[in-house]
């Protein structure tokens, strides 16, 4: 376990080397958080004040956490593995003494480790002095919020990381990345929250791990489930995360005997 934590140490240093992308992307996401404020507050006043149980202040609580969260958690496709099948320089992670899906799996939580407060505490300060914050009312939903969160980061690892084990099979994942991209956008709540969707897309939804990489937390985190409904919401996450571990070995070990029969 010791050098998974050295690979997640190394990760956070090399991602804090890139200062000026890091203050780019907090004056982005602040911007982005005025923006998305703007057309969930104008559809709660089309609405007559609420929708699905958001007010003022559960809408800016939303769209704020998800602003803070959105880096940390990482929704966006990456093309690390995907390039490295490409180049052959996959050969060489798989001839280390490590798991290849753990030491990416550790890595990612060394970036998240760093974007989650780089990239999210402004934002959330910035939400906070403006349009306002609800805070919870239980105070489980800190340590329940944080245990969640890493759920979302793992979830989120293993969907990018499974698009990136379909180079194995085709050289270019552009299309795969880009259908998971949209599917991801649209089913995780990124956009507007699971709970407003009709109630056929919600099941649509809530059949995919997209929500449980981002609406979950920030249900979790805001208090908007609590208790009971809290630890329900964890545990469709836990089950995600041994579903996608399953899947991505068994994509994993078919591609190594694809390596083997064209010669190693």
């Amino acid at each position: 376990m010791r050098r998974y934590f050295l690979l997640a140490s190394a990760e956070f240093r090399r991602q804090s080397t890139y200062r000026l992308a890091l203050a780019a992307g907090v004056f982005t996401n602040s911007i982005f958080g005025f923006i998305r404020f703007s057309v969930f507050y104008a559809a709660l006043i089309g609405a007559g004040g609420t929708i699905a149980g958001y007010d003022k202040a559960e809408a800016s609580t939303y769209v704020w956490l998800g602003q803070g969260l959105l880096a940390g958690i990482g929704l966006m496709s990456q093309h690390e593995v995907s390039e490295r099948v490409r180049t052959g320089e996959i050969a060489i992670d798989l001839s280390r003494p490590l798991d290849l899906q753990l030491s990416y799996w550790a890595r990612d939580f060394g970036r998240a480790a760093l974007m989650l407060p780089a990239r999210g505490l402004l934002p959330l300060i910035i939400g906070a002095l403006t349009t306002g914050l609800a805070l919870p009312d239980s105070w489980t939903a800190a340590p329940l919020g944080l245990f969640s969160l890493a759920c979302a980061v793992s979830i989120s690892f293993l969907l990018r990381y499974g698009v990136n084990l379909i180079s194995f099979w085709t050289f270019d994942v552009q299309g795969y990345a880009n259908l998971y991209l949209l599917l991801m956008s649209l089913l995780s709540g990124f956009y507007v929250p699971v709970h407003i969707f009709p109630g056929w897309l919600q099941t649509i939804a809530q059949a995919s791990p997209f929500p449980s990489m981002f609406q979950s937390p920030i249900d979790v985190i805001s208090g908007r489930v609590i208790g009971g409904a809290a630890l329900q919401v964890i545990g469709v996450q836990l089950i995600w995360i041994a579903v996608l571990v399953l899947i991505t070995r068994l994509m994993m070990w078919r591609a190594q005997s694809r390596l083997v029969v064209q010669g190693g």
